[in-house]
C-alpha cells in the first residue's frame, strides 16, 4: 500500500507567464493540447502553425531547446510575465458543457492522491524538461469535492471581462481571469485547506516536480519555488469531469497471433478468453464492449473486431496478484497488463511495444497501419478512482482519461520569478 498523504490543499498565487497578443497575434495559434495527447505526427503541423506555438516548449527535439527557445521568447517579449501574483480562473466550454477551475501554485505537500503508477522514462523526460526550462509550461489536472467559497468566488469572478478569451481549433472556447485581490484570495485559499484533490491527468509531471524538489534540496537550495507545481484544481460538485479510457496500440502483435494465443492458453483449448468476432462499425463494436459483464475488450486490427469476454478463472488467479482489494483485481486495466500483455502475450512493457492512445478510433488506425493490434478499453467511474486512490491502491498506469483537459500555453509559471 503506498504512503498515506497528509491533509490540506495549500494553493498560492504566483506570477503567470502569458503570450503577448501584440507579438504572436491570435494567442489560439500557439496553443496545443497536453503535451502526452499531441500525437507525433501532430508535432510538426502544430510547429508549422505557428513560430511561437507552446509544442516548441513542452515537446522539443531536445530539452536544451526548450530552454534556449523560452529565453529567447522571454527577452523577445512573446512572453511577458502578470505584473502581480494571481491565482487564476480557467474556463473550457463546449457544445453542451462548461468546465471552471482554479490554477495556482501547489505546495508538494499537499493532500494529493495519485491514482495510477508512472513510468520512469516520462518522468526523467519531464523532469529534464522542467529543469531545463526553470518553468512548469501547462497545469496538471486536480479534481476535489468543494461547493465552498472557493467555488463561489470561481462562478462570481466569470462575470466580469477576462484576461484572455479564444477559440482553439477543436472548437472550444477558453477564457481565463486573474484573481489578485488578497481578501479573495485569502478566502480561496482557507476553503482549500481543509480540502484533498484527486490527480486526473498529471501523474508523471507530479511526479516529475518532487523529483525537480528532491534535485533541489540535494544540492543544498532548501525551500524554494521547487516545492510547488502548477495545476488546475476543478470542483466536481460544481462541474463533474468526463471519464474516458485509454487506449492501447500493440505495433509488434499481430491480431490473428493475439487470437492465436488466447486460443492456445488453458488445458484442453479452453482458452484465455472467449473471442467472438463482430462485424459492423467501430461505434458498432464499442457499444457490444460497453453491454459486456465482467473484465472484457475490444481488439482491432487488420480491419476486423473481435470481442473479448469470459476470462478463464484460473488465468485470472494465477496472473494477478492478491494483496490487493478485488475492485482493483477487476479492473480491465488490471486485467490487461497482468493476464494479457505479460501472461498470454507476453508483451514487453516498454514504449516500442505498447502505446497509448486516447482516442478509439486513432488507435484503430494506428493498429491497421502498423498491422498491429489495438486493445480498446471501457471508462473506470470516478467513484472507484477516487476509492481506490482514498485507499492508497493505485491503478495500472494510463487507466483513465478525464476532461476536458486545459489548453497548454495559456498561463506558465517561472521558478526564476518566485
Amino acid at each position: 500500500m503506498d504512503d498515506a498523504v497528509p491533509n490540506g490543499l495549500d494553493l498560492a498565487p504566483f506570477r503567470g507567464l502569458r503570450y503577448d497578443p501584440d507579438r504572436v497575434g491570435d494567442v489560439a495559434q500557439v496553443t496545443s493540447p497536453p503535451y502526452d495527447v499531441v500525437e507525433p505526427g501532430g508535432i510538426p503541423v502544430l510547429e508549422d502553425s505557428d513560430p511561437h506555438n507552446i509544442v516548441r516548449l513542452v515537446l522539443p527535439r531536445e530539452a536544451r531547446h526548450a530552454g534556449t527557445t523560452l529565453r529567447t521568447w522571454l527577452a523577445e517579449g512573446v512572453l511577458r510575465p502578470d505584473p502581480l501574483p494571481a491565482l487564476y480562473i480557467y474556463e473550457q466550454r463546449d457544445h453542451n458543457s462548461i468546465q471552471r477551475g482554479l490554477i495556482g501554485a501547489l505546495s508538494l505537500d499537499s493532500a494529493v492522491l495519485p491514482h495510477e503508477d508512472v513510468m520512469p522514462g516520462p518522468v526523467a523526460g519531464r523532469t529534464a524538461l522542467m529543469s531545463e526550462l526553470a518553468a512548469n509550461p501547462e497545469p496538471i489536472l486536480l479534481v476535489y469535492k468543494g461547493g465552498g467559497r472557493a467555488s463561489d468566488i470561481v462562478e462570481q469572478t466569470t462575470h466580469q471581462h477576462p484576461l484572455l478569451g479564444l477559440r482553439t481549433p477543436d472548437g472550444i472556447r477558453h477564457r481565463l481571469w486573474a484573481v489578485t485581490d488578497p481578501d479573495a484570495v485569502a478566502a480561496i485559499r482557507a476553503d482549500l485547506a481543509p480540502r484533498n484533490a484527486l490527480i486526473a491527468d498529471g501523474h508523471h509531471r507530479w511526479a516529475a516536480y518532487t523529483r525537480i524538489r528532491e534535485h533541489a534540496h540535494a544540492d543544498g537550495r532548501g525551500a524554494g519555488p521547487w516545492d510547488r507545481g502548477l495545476v488546475l484544481l476543478v470542483d466536481t460538485v460544481r462541474h463533474p469531469l468526463r471519464v474516458g479510457a485509454i487506449h492501447r496500440v500493440l505495433p509488434n502483435l499481430r491480431l490473428s497471433d493475439a487470437l492465436d494465443a488466447l486460443a492456445r492458453y488453458g488445458n484442453a483449448g479452453a482458452g484465455a478468453f472467449l473471442a467472438r468476432p463482430l462485424d459492423g462499425t467501430l461505434p458498432a463494436a464499442q457499444w457490444a464492449l460497453d453491454q459486456a459483464a465482467g473484465p472484457a475488450f475490444l481488439l482491432a486490427g487488420d480491419r476486423r473486431f473481435h470481442l473479448l469476454t469470459g476470462p478463464d478463472p484460473v488465468l485470472l488467479d494465477d496472473a494477478i496478484r492478491h494483496d490487493r482489494p478485488a475492485t482493483w483485481r477487476g479492473l480491465d486495466a488490471t486485467v490487461l497488463h497482468a493476464a494479457l500483455l505479460e501472461h498470454v502475450w507476453r508483451v514487453p512493457d516498454n514504449f516500442d511495444n505498447i502505446g497509448y492512445v486516447h482516442d478509439a478510433a486513432a488507435a484503430v488506425r494506428q493498429a491497421n497501419r502498423t498491422g498491429g493490434t489495438a486493445v480498446l478499453l471501457r471508462p473506470t467511474q470516478e467513484r472507484v478512482v477516487r476509492s481506490l486512490a482514498e485507499q492508497g491502491i493505485r491503478m495500472p498506469r494510463k487507466s483513465t482519461s478525464f476532461g476536458p483537459k486545459p489548453a497548454t500555453g495559456l498561463v506558465l509559471r517561472s521558478l526564476d520569478l518566485e
